[in-house]
């Protein structure tokens, strides 16, 4: 099963309208063009402990420690972030680092 499918299997569970199912949608935004946050969210969602739900209260937590009134908005991005943190992904816009390639030739202009 792969990680769309994962979280689409925990969606069913719930609501569109609640925000552990919303978070499943901005995960697969996060995961589709990158295979190595897929990876490790797929891993991570065999766990309870690291299901949608328990995303969802973490973005609660952050929600309560900084509401001023009675409601709090967190943006996308905040969300992306606080995501990325709970699941242990990259920072958006990191590059991966492929090792590179040995050939047996030795590029003097690379000096």
């Amino acid at each position: 099963m792969n990680v769309f499918e994962m979280i689409e299997q925990q969606q069913a569970k719930l609501s569109d309208t609640e925000p552990a199912w919303m978070v499943g949608e901005q995960l697969k935004d996060i995961c589709h063009d990158d295979e190595t946050a897929a990876a490790i969210v797929a891993e991570d969602l065999m766990s309870e402990a690291m299901s949608l739900t328990k995303a969802a209260a973490e973005l609660k937590k952050y929600a309560d420690q900084n509401k001023k009134g009675r409601c709090f908005c967190i943006t996308p991005k905040v969300a992306e972030g606080i995501l990325r943190k709970f699941y242990g992904l990259p920072e958006t816009g990191t590059e991966r680092q492929e090792p590179p390639k040995k050939t047996g030739v030795i590029d003097l202009f690379s000096f």
